[in-house]
């Protein structure tokens, strides 16, 4: 860790500005804004500083800063700054899940309206998002009734022009469909424009003209079309019931509230207009290295409102705290939206209960997100906790590497080395060896072969001086990291092998146990009885599945290193079968099944293989029988 004052810099100017820490490998760390950068920045190197400041400061090796001419400036490159550089130690909510949008593709010649859940596109107009993909659902059916815009792709569109054949949508009155004329591409936009209407100004301007249409109908006796209408408004009304509460019908605005607790906080908001929830969304971040004093409002608007649309953010929006830059936030929204936006913080009435409702939600989000964490990194130290009581360990066994023989009566032998770090498997560091059976044909030796190579590859990578791979830009191998606990699929005798191994090389600071199929009993060194984990164990839960794993592991490697032999023993028999050929079919072809399948022309297309030599192959695999096969009438094997 760097020692601040080696950093701390001189002839700071009093200006507004924005600052960056960086660490030892020209990373931004963290970003912050200041009035005067002169009287923040030297808080950052006095004493008593919190914790987490702390640790940054420390952490970090140097700092600058960009001079700005007002406030609002400096709020705008924070925001962009930490857009791009994701500091470590800046308060960054994250969104808890995806929420659908209606969007309507406003610009194109043909208007297309459509449900997505993907990030926002310049071009579209967009509606939403919604909690209830269901009500969405409904929205959209009976849109399509009342304004029967074309909802199709581009490709399905462009088809249905060429063929001059409409799809279903338009047979059953959901589409207008322009891509066979049925409209014109003005009378198309207009029925788009009128959506977009209104989308943006509700059902209340709607219902009336509906109901007004339908009496009209039924004075004229036309009582399908009455009763077509019917349905669209009762369709309405359920959409409307679906997203409206019992909230004044000039309520307008967004509510947005912050829950906290502990380290972690969630935020969530609801888009009210013209009384009715539009949407609602929720936020999270994690605040265990996020310094004491960030404004989590600033942090949560930017997650928000960055890349808004002007019409995306009303004129009024309401909190449950206070901000502490309420001011600039304030002609930040101003700038994009184009028209003033007020930040309030109500102190009575209905906004006071919906903001509690918002917080109801910012609440529950926390409480899904901390017990999903808490349950993953619970169950998973607690495991580690148990294997290392019941083991007698030194220390938890964070890392475990588990081994696993697989043969067939002796031939083609493998080994599978699987990796768990804090109970989750690693995959990038699992390994497969090829042992040699003229030094191993059993799986003790073939247990005793695999340790000494995995420990010798460990002992020589801890002779290289970690600093000089680093001086070259390199960095130290995956074997360079040594296990607290070796798992060993079987029992006492492939221990007892595993510890020759290590004992022969000196390793003492590794645990040691194996894990037999039969009972589950758990097997260490120099012991004559086994140790009896309870079923209902988390830590035997994990052994198991560490076992488990590396067994799977070594049985896909040994299948297709079988293959591959046999294939190799087949091709041996073949005549004018050179060394460039048979590597050729291998990659090709990789197991004998494959081979005995292929066609004549498969085999001439093999490089290096002519129809000569496919000839020559496809012969003699005719006249081999199928390794395995069985005569059904006399039961024989071939």
């Amino acid at each position: 860790m760097a020692d601040p004052a080696s950093y701390r810099p001189k002839e700071i100017p009093e200006l507004p500005g924005v600052y960056r820490f960086y660490n030892e490998k020209d990373k931004v760390i963290y970003v912050g804004k200041a009035k005067n950068l002169k009287n923040r920045l030297t808080t950052y190197f006095g004493s008593n500083l919190a914790r987490k400041t702390h640790r940054m400061v420390n952490e970090a090796v140097s700092v600058d800063w960009t001079i700005v001419g007002t406030e609002l400036e400096a709020l705008a490159l924070e925001f962009s700054w930490i857009k791009q550089y994701q500091p470590t130690y800046n308060v960054q909510f994250k969104d808890d899940k995806s929420y659908p949008y209606l969007a309507i593709s406003i610009q194109d010649e043909f208007p297309r309206i459509f449900i997505t859940r993907k990030e926002k596109r310049a071009g579209l107009k967009y509606f939403g998002p919604y909690t209830n993909a269901w009500a969405l659902r409904n929205t959209y059916e009976v849109l399509l009734k009342v304004f029967p815009v074309r909802s199709c792709s581009e490709g399905n569109f462009q088809r249905a022009k060429r063929s001059k054949r409409q799809c279903l949508l338009g047979d059953i009155g959901k589409c207008a469909a322009p891509c066979v004329g049925w409209v014109t591409p003005d009378q198309h936009r207009e029925i788009a424009v009128k959506l977009d209407a209104f989308m943006e100004a509700g059902m209340e301007d709607i219902l009336p003209k509906l109901r007004a249409e339908m009496d009209s109908a039924s004075d004229r006796e036309e009582y399908e079309r009455a009763g077509r209408i019917r349905d669209q408004i009762e369709s309405f009304e359920k959409a409307q019931r679906s997203t409206q509460g019992n909230l004044s019908d000039d309520l307008d605005g967004d509510f947005i509230s912050i829950h906290e607790e502990g380290l972690h906080a969630a935020g969530s908001i609801f888009m009210v207009r013209r009384g009715s929830i539009k949407g609602s969304r929720s936020w999270i971040v994690d605040q265990e290295r996020a310094l004491e004093g960030d404004d989590q409002v600033a942090s949560l608007f930017f997650s928000i409102y960055n890349g808004a649309a002007p019409g995306d953010i009303p004129n009024e929006i309401f909190l449950n705290r206070e901000p502490v830059d309420q001011m600039a936030l304030q002609a930040w929204l101003t700038q994009i939206r184009g028209a003033r936006v007020s930040i309030k913080i109500p102190q009575r009435g209905e906004k006071v209960e919906l903001l509690q409702t918002v917080d109801r939600n910012a609440h529950y989000a926390l409480i899904q997100f901390l017990s999903k964490r808490a349950t993953d990194a619970a169950v998973s130290g607690k495991a580690l906790l148990e294997i290392e009581e019941e083991l007698g360990l030194k220390r938890t066994p964070l890392r475990i590497e588990c081994f696993d023989i697989s043969n067939i009566s002796g031939t083609s032998v493998v080994a599978s080395m699987v990796v768990f770090e804090d109970g989750l498997a690693k995959k990038s560091e699992y390994r497969r060896f090829i042992i040699d059976t003229m030094e191993a044909n059993d799986d003790t030796r073939a247990m005793h072969q695999v340790i000494t190579r995995r420990m010798k590859r460990l002992l020589n990578d801890r002779a290289v001086d970690e600093r000089d791979v680093a001086a070259i830009g390199g960095k130290l191998s995956k074997f360079s990291y040594p296990p607290q606990l070796i798992v060993v699929d079987g029992g006492s005798p492939q221990v007892a092998a595993a510890k020759r191994a290590l004992d022969e090389l000196g390793i003492t600071d590794i645990a040691l146990c194996g894990l037999a199929k039969r009972l589950e009993e758990v097997w260490r060194p120099g012991e004559s009885d086994p140790l009896i984990l309870p079923r209902t164990s988390e830590g035997m839960y994990l052994l198991q599945r560490i076992r488990d794993e590396a067994h799977r592991f070594a049985i896909t490697f040994h299948r297709s290193r079988r293959s591959k032999v046999m294939l190799e023993s087949v091709l041996d028999e073949i005549p004018q079968m050179g060394q460039a050929r048979r590597a050729a079919l291998l990659e090709r072809f990789g197991s004998v099944a494959a081979l005995r399948k292929a066609t004549l022309t498969d085999l001439a297309m093999t490089p290096g293989i002519g129809e000569k030599i496919a000839e020559i192959i496809f012969t003699h695999l005719q006249r081999e029988p199928s390794v395995g096969a069985v005569d059904m009438q006399t039961g024989e094997i071939l």
